[in-house]
């Protein structure tokens, strides 16, 4: 999934992330994106010691498809605020109070 690849790199470079300092990930994406197993994208990236879990997006009526998610667990010394929360291409519109989109 190039989707994924494409955001978990925005989401490192950005936070300047180092792999070692990535504890787990868990990776969402919506019924529609079914092709193969998000997680694969980070295993093919160089992610192989890092926990990786994926699962499917509740089913709201109306809700934006083709979403994928991804919660890192990242150990830092930085505050919440301090990280920036990313959202490429259409996915920018739901949350545009973060302000932080890419």
């Amino acid at each position: 999934m190039s989707a994924v690849k494409e955001l978990l790199s925005a989401v490192v470079r950005e936070n300047q992330i180092k792999l070692e300092d990535i504890a787990s990930v868990f990776i969402t994406a919506t019924e529609d994106l079914n092709a193969e197993f998000p997680a694969l994208a980070a295993r093919e990236m160089g992610w192989r010691h890092v926990p990786l879990l994926c699962a499917r997006e509740i089913n709201v009526p109306g809700a934006m498809a083709r979403v994928i998610r991804v919660l890192l667990h990242v150990n830092t010394d930085r505050s919440p605020n301090e990280l920036k929360h990313l959202y490429l291409r259409e996915a920018a519109g739901l949350r545009p109070d973060l302000g932080k989109t890419n």
